[in-house]
């Protein structure tokens, strides 16, 4: 949790976040709680959710409210579902963070169209479909914050993961055009991109040492700190390499 006077910022804000029950998620959940910001979550999973609620109010107290709506974000029915779920729940939405992802491992023979379809519905489609929906209000309040979280993958090529790669580079390209798109009402976009993570995930990976990893938890500290940050300077493509010193 963030210690200085910026945490203030947060305090009563609305924050929309995917992926809520997943390693990085859960733990930018416990962040924005402790912040002192409203919460509304998504997964696909909702006995995950209410059990996630419930450790939320227990941690930040019944002052913070905490929503949450479960479905398949690889279907557009349920995205217009939980769009409208939050819209009634929260007058408006200041802080939107796109944290849902699927990283499929196949080689590119092996990738059907339905595995191509399924990883940009999920990892850019749903991204897109929930800015599309939140930033108008950000821009017409004169504050927002937008992060999706990419992947070292949006700057480089590794075998077998073809899809996922191409996935985060479109929603690099993605996040790049609607800062320059949204920042003149003051909506700051963020891509973030962790190298691997530890999380179930980053378990997937392949031919790297999974100890070596990057903590969850200080990725969900540092983005925390910086949507926090609210005058002249703006960092809004942030790369999280791995110190690896073995």
């Amino acid at each position: 949790m963030i210690k200085n006077s910026r945490a203030k910022i947060l305090e009563n804000k609305n924050c929309f976040l995917t992926g809520a029950t997943g390693g990085i998620g859960r733990c930018i959940a416990m962040q924005m709680a402790q912040g002192g910001c409203n919460l509304f979550l998504t997964s696909h999973d909702v006995a995950e959710l209410q059990k996630l609620k419930e450790e939320l109010q227990d941690t930040a107290g019944k002052e913070v409210k905490i929503f949450y709506e479960a479905g398949d974000l690889r279907k557009v029915e349920d995205v217009k579902r939980i769009i409208e779920k939050t819209e009634k729940e929260f007058k408006s939405v200041d802080i939107l963070i796109n944290c849902a992802g699927v990283f499929p491992v196949k080689s590119l023979q092996g990738s059907s169209l339905e595995d191509f379809e399924s990883c940009f519905q999920i990892n850019i489609r749903a991204p897109f479909l929930f800015c599309k929906a939140f930033a108008d209000d950000m821009a017409k309040n004169g504050w927002g914050r937008i992060v999706n979280i990419g992947s070292s993958s949006a700057y480089s090529g590794f075998k077998e993961t073809s899809l996922y790669c191409a996935s985060k580079h479109a929603l690099l390209g993605f996040s790049r055009s609607l800062h320059s798109e949204l920042k003149e009402h003051n909506v700051r976009t963020f891509c973030i991109s962790p190298g691997s993570v530890k999380t179930e995930m980053g378990k997937l990976v392949k031919n790297q040492i999974f100890e070596t990893f990057i903590d969850p938890e200080e990725i969900a500290e540092y983005i925390v700190f910086l949507i926090s940050f609210d005058k002249e300077m703006v960092s809004e493509e942030i790369r999280l390499n791995r110190m690896i010193t073995q």
